[in-house]
């Protein structure tokens, strides 16, 4: 695994960027099939860019008494902080950087993101807004264990932190096939750290868009659209982590990536839209009674094997 020239901390961002975009696509398509209309062109790939031109142009709400400081460094933060993520993430053999702790590297930007939601949901000082934001430190804090227990099962099993050695550890057989409920559990933390799907209570309805509330024009852009770079690169990295990275026959090992990430993409953001949005009570209880213990069983296992071999 090799690293990737200067010019490749410049290219990630636009790749990261149009994998995102096409993934609003997909989920556009979705929210048109579900209303029974046909699919278009102007329905599937207009009405986004639309969307992020009335934005763009939109004009920035402002609340009495904000921390304006906090609100917007929160905001820009979001996307920030997924691109931050991604400098460990291989593109067939290279990353921008294979660093020895990626995978360590990669769990401390994903809690940044709890403080940057955070600051978004406080900066406003509007109720709603705040309560928001708490709300993703709870499910940060009830998701985060098992998150972790799934990184380290792969990392032991690999014998290294390095997410190229953990492809590499997958020549011989892709860490999924004995290892599915670590793979579970990782795309549903996935799913909640971009809250995203069941996991959007951050941004619920009921408290009128949350931590996400009081944000308009290119400051929404800007939060939404790291919200979507947060899920391309959480489910990205299940491709080094359990699908054997950029192995696969005749394609060049970064079409491989791509299309592997692709796959999971369509997989989160399908269920995204299919499963409805769960209270954080019932989230914690399942966080702390189903999936910490067999997180933990899955790691002692693979402990076992890797042991005994």
């Amino acid at each position: 695994m090799g690293e990737a020239p200067v010019w490749g901390v410049f290219v990630l961002p636009g790749l990261v960027g149009v994998v995102a975009f096409v993934a609003v696509v997909f989920d556009s398509a979705l929210q048109v099939r579900a209303a029974g209309r046909p699919l278009s062109v102007s329905a599937v790939l207009v009405a986004p860019l639309r969307a992020v031109v009335r934005l763009l142009i939109g004009q920035r709400r402002a609340t009495t008494a904000a921390d304006v400081v906090l609100w917007r460094t929160g905001v820009v933060l979001v996307p920030v902080i997924a691109l931050l993520a991604a400098l460990v993430l291989p593109l067939g053999g290279v990353a921008v950087s294979d660093l020895a702790v990626g995978v360590v590297w990669f769990n401390a930007m994903e809690i940044l993101a709890w403080a940057a939601v955070w600051m978004a949901g406080w900066g406003p000082n509007a109720a709603l807004s705040l309560v928001g934001g708490y709300r993703f430190v709870a499910q940060g804090l009830a998701y985060e264990l098992p998150h972790m227990f799934a990184l380290i099962t792969a990392a032991t099993a690999a014998g290294t932190l390095r997410v190229g050695g953990i492809v590499e550890a997958q020549s011989g057989l892709w860490f999924v096939v004995w290892m599915p409920v670590a793979f579970v559990v990782y795309l549903l933390s996935a799913m909640a750290m971009a809250f995203w799907g069941p996991f959007d209570a951050p941004l619920g309805r009921d408290l009128a868009g949350g931590a996400a509330g009081e944000l308009s024009g290119v400051d929404r852009l800007v939060f939404l659209g790291g919200r979507w770079l947060l899920l391309v690169v959480a489910a990205a990295m299940a491709v080094p982590l359990f699908l054997g990275g950029g192995s696969g026959p005749w394609l060049p090992g970064w079409v491989w990536t791509l299309l592997k990430t692709a796959v999971v993409l369509v997989v989160v953001v399908w269920l995204g839209r299919r499963i409805p949005t769960v209270r954080m009570d019932r989230f914690a209880e399942l966080a702390w009674v189903v999936l910490i213990p067999v997180t933990i069983l899955q790691a002692l296992v693979v402990a076992l094997v890797v042991l005994i071999r």
